[in-house]
């Protein structure tokens, strides 16, 4: 399960993040590609802009629950 305490920086706020457990397998940005980035330097996912239509929040659930170690959370906030 995510942990809001340990996320990584460049989230934007909001619902959706990735945590430090991120292992770059690229499935949250395959799933929700105006959603999620790599960070090149550091090699991990983050959300770079929440979704803003019910495609784009469809997609990162579906990005969510695929994610192999669960770093992706959603804190039920908007």
């Amino acid at each position: 399960m995510a942990d809001r305490e340990d996320i990584n920086p460049e989230n934007v706020g909001g619902k959706y993040y990735v945590d430090s457990q991120c292992i770059d397998c690229d499935l949250c940005r395959e799933t929700a590609p105006a959603n999620f980035q790599r960070s090149d330097d550091e090699g991990y996912s983050y959300v770079y802009m929440q979704p803003t239509s019910e495609e784009e929040l469809e997609q990162c659930v579906e990005a969510m629950e695929g994610c192999p170690v669960e770093a992706i959370g959603d804190d039920g906030e908007d």
